[in-house]
């Protein structure tokens, strides 16, 4: 079925696989490693690529098809590839579009492993980055070079909650003839699309929201087919291939994305409103507060704020510790995006490799907290916050 034409729950739920000879309403399990062929001409054709069809599950599988279809749909994206993580999706599409030489232009506020992709391992293939401030855009383009091939953000960022207005970003790319690469992972495709603004890859960690039971692992970049290509057949040599199994699981959970999503962000705001009124909390990051330095273009291009709170404990490093160490009914845990609140202080755990000034470097401070917001009930959050902090 062409879904294009239904909104966005309506695709989240009506596009699938086919059904079989089963007619089955839900679309089963393809636990296969490989598929078989008619003839000596069938398997010709279809390693040709003048079939369409599956192969073998490293290149394509039913499963991953029917999830890679939905996020495509969600975000308006031609064509995609689904991966084992959110960071094998990250560094494959860089490294499928990527040449020795090459130079990348990202904001400086990005997750520790992609910050270790960037300063550790691409350099070794003479790939350079170079960082800029994602609170001074008017920056971005003094750092492009003429071998400046993508300009890379997250927004809102990990973990600092930082937001970066996406038509700029767009304008620049297409000013500067760059592919615009959005890590929309925070946000999901629910809450924002940065194809609508001039991105041409949107990559993700399936692993949170997306899955948002903390589950399974897994990774998606979509987006125009041309670069999706190449990514393609980057992965399908490589293998960082989504598993059949946490394809089947992700499909399902996009089912109920939006509805999940809305309920994280109605609860996410409850407990960024209780926590900027704290006398132990300095400061408090969420974009749909009004106290958020980017506020208006939050509003601007997100539908509701997401369920991601950063926020300063007074007293530091030390303070943080004892925050987390009297959390009672939240989790401590490096996810993020469960139906289950996630609180973690990654100046000692997540960055924690990173040195104090590699961390204020991409907005961490030693008494920042992440607070991942889940589905309980949202005054039990509230109080074991204020337990917390006392």
């Amino acid at each position: 079925m062409n879904t294009e034409e239904f909104g966005f729950e309506t695709q989240a739920i009506r596009t699938h696989l086919e059904k079989t000879q089963f007619q089955e309403h839900s679309t089963p399990l393809y636990l296969s490693s490989s598929f078989i062929f008619e003839d000596a001409e069938d398997m010709r054709a279809s390693f040709t690529e003048e079939k369409v069809r599956n192969i073998y599950s490293r290149f394509s599988n039913p499963n991953t098809t029917e999830f890679v279809d939905k996020v495509c749909a969600m975000e308006g994206a031609e064509a995609g590839y689904a991966f084992a993580t959110g960071m094998a999706a990250i560094y494959s599409t860089f490294a499928a579009l990527l040449e020795s030489g090459d130079h990348i232009v990202s904001a400086g506020s990005v997750f520790g492993s992609t910050h270790a992709l960037f300063m550790t391992y691409f350099p070794k293939w003479k790939i350079e980055t170079s960082y800029f401030d994602i609170n001074k855009p008017e920056t971005i383009e003094s750092f492009i070079q003429p071998n400046t091939k993508i300009l890379y953000a997250e927004t809102p960022t990990n973990p600092g909650v930082d937001v970066i207005d996406l038509e700029l970003l767009g304008q620049i790319a297409k000013k500067h003839n760059l592919i615009l690469i959005i890590d929309n992972c925070f946000a999901t495709p629910y809450i924002q699309q940065p194809i609508k603004y001039g991105a041409h890859i949107v990559v993700h960690s399936a692993t949170k929201l997306m899955d948002g039971q903390g589950r399974v692992l897994g990774g998606v970049a979509v987006g125009e087919a041309e670069l999706i290509r190449k990514i393609y057949l980057f992965s399908r040599n490589t293998g960082p291939a989504m598993s059949p199994f946490n394809a089947w699981v992700l499909s399902k959970s996009l089912e109920t994305l939006a509805v999940r999503v809305d309920k994280h962000c109605e609860n996410a705001l409850k407990v960024a409103e209780f926590l900027e009124s704290h006398p132990n909390v300095q400061s408090v990051k969420y974009p749909f507060l009004k106290s958020h330095p980017k506020y208006e273009i939050a509003k601007k291009q997100m539908r509701l704020g997401g369920n991601i709170i950063a926020i300063e404990i007074k007293g530091g490093l030390e303070a943080g510790r004892k925050f987390l160490d009297k959390i009672k009914l939240c989790s401590l845990s490096a996810n993020i995006g469960d139906v289950k609140t996630i609180v973690t202080h990654p100046a000692s755990t997540t960055h924690s490799k990173l040195s104090e000034e590699d961390q204020l470097a991409v907005g961490i401070t030693q008494g920042l907290v992440r607070v991942s917001v889940g589905l309980e009930t949202v005054e039990d959050v509230i109080a074991d916050l204020k337990q917390a902090l006392a």
